[in-house]
């Protein structure tokens, strides 16, 4: 059986960093499926298609040429061949991604590709609905959390704009933690098998090292 680590939890709460690191400890591969939610939402804005419209949305969707690296040391989402990796995290996308992401069609053809993706080998995958939805059967689940307040200032160093102040941040951080865990289709919500990591008070490899003596605990 391929094995799977599913990584869930909120933005901010350090899931992708830990991913990687996890993937390189351990020689999997890595997968963003935040990413995969993200480049939709940018080609939509790009094609000029007005996200709260779910319908024109659902209709669109499958015409999203997608592609994404699963290397660690080198992630990269490609969208009709052209790299958007820097586009994807555009403060424009960050505010539509909930929009997109929780049309049902959206979410349907992204879940068939993640488990493809999936099925090729040992992978690190993390999201919002790995445990839950995309890898139920996963041996490996967890589910990294931390304080609202960590998680907006480690968010707001990423986006390292003088302009957007760590409250703002936070304040975002809570719409999009409200859409996600509310939405009809596969919400943020934390699979009842999983192992909880608060990452409030760790480091980076603290994570990483609590993550790989799980997975050695399960293997």
């Amino acid at each position: 059986m391929t094995l799977i680590i599913a990584m869930d939890g909120p933005s901010g709460s350090g899931k992708s960093s830990a991913a990687k690191g996890v993937a390189r400890v351990l020689g999997y591969r890595y997968l963003d499926t935040g990413a995969m939610y993200r480049a939709v939402t940018w080609w939509m804005l790009d094609q000029g298609v007005d996200v709260e419209d779910a319908a024109t949305v659902a209709l669109r969707a499958p015409e999203v040429s997608l592609e994404i690296s699963t290397d660690p040391d080198a992630p990269g989402v490609f969208v009709g061949g052209a790299d958007v990796s820097e586009p994807i995290r555009s403060a424009e996308v960050t505010g539509a991604v909930s929009a997109v992401s929780r049309v049902p069609e959206v979410r349907g053809l992204l879940v068939r590709l993640q488990r493809e993706i999936m099925a090729a080998g040992a992978i690190v995958a993390e999201g919002r609905d790995i445990g839950t939805v995309v890898a139920p059967d996963a041996p490996v689940k967890v589910f990294l959390t931390a304080s609202e307040e960590a998680r907006a200032q480690r968010r707001a160093k990423e986006i390292a704009n003088p302009s957007v102040s760590v409250q703002a941040t936070q304040a975002d951080q809570a719409r999009r933690d409200k859409l996600d865990s509310t939405r009809a289709t596969s919400p943020l919500t934390k699979a009842d098998d999983a192992v909880e990591i608060d990452s409030t008070e760790l480091g980076l490899a603290e994570v990483i090292d609590a993550v790989v003596r799980l997975v050695k605990e399960r293997a």
